[in-house]
C-alpha cells in the first residue's frame, strides 16, 4: 500500500464554482472520492490551503514518510521559492498537476518554480492529471 499526499494550493478550494470554464464543475471534495474509489489499495490524503506556511508545513510532515506527493500549489507555482526549497529539502518525490494548461494562459503563468524540484508535471488535462499522477506513483 503506498501512502500519496495531494497537495493543492489557493483557490482549490473553490473549484466546482471558479470558472467553471477552465476548471470545470466538479468540486476536488468530489473528485477525491473518485480517486480513492480508483485506488482503493492505497492511502490517498488531502490537504488544500490558501496559506504558503501551511503548505510547507504539511510538506516537512509528510515529507519523510510518504511514497508521493501530487501538487498544484495553483499561483504559488509562479511565485514561491519556499515550496520549491520544501519539495528539495525532503525524500518523498513529487510531481506537478495543473488542471489547466498554464502555458496557454497568460505569460506569467508559464514559469515554475516548482519543475525543477519535481518529478515531472501534467498540466491542461482536467481533474484526470492527478489520477495520472497517482498512478505514477503506485504503479
Amino acid at each position: 500500500m503506498k501512502k500519496i499526499l495531494i497537495l493543492n494550493g489557493p483557490n482549490l478550494n473553490l473549484l466546482g464554482k471558479r470558472e467553471p470554464g477552465v476548471y470545470g464543475n466538479q468540486s476536488f471534495e468530489d473528485y477525491l472520492l473518485d480517486l480513492r474509489n480508483i485506488f482503493p489499495d492505497h492511502e490517498i490524503h488531502y490537504f488544500q490551503s490558501n496559506h504558503e506556511g501551511a503548505m510547507i508545513d504539511k510538506i516537512h510532515e509528510i515529507g519523510f514518510s510518504f511514497d508521493g506527493i501530487v501538487i498544484n500549489a495553483g499561483a504559488y507555482t509562479h511565485t514561491s521559492i519556499a515550496l520549491a526549497d520544501a519539495l528539495s529539502a525532503v525524500t518523498t518525490p513529487a510531481l506537478e498537476v495543473h488542471i489547466s494548461n498554464i502555458h496557454a494562459r497568460e505569460s506569467f503563468r508559464h514559469h515554475s518554480h516548482l519543475t525543477r524540484v519535481c518529478k515531472g508535471m501534467i498540466c491542461g488535462l482536467g481533474l484526470k492529471g492527478y489520477e495520472m499522477a497517482i498512478r505514477y506513483f503506485v504503479y
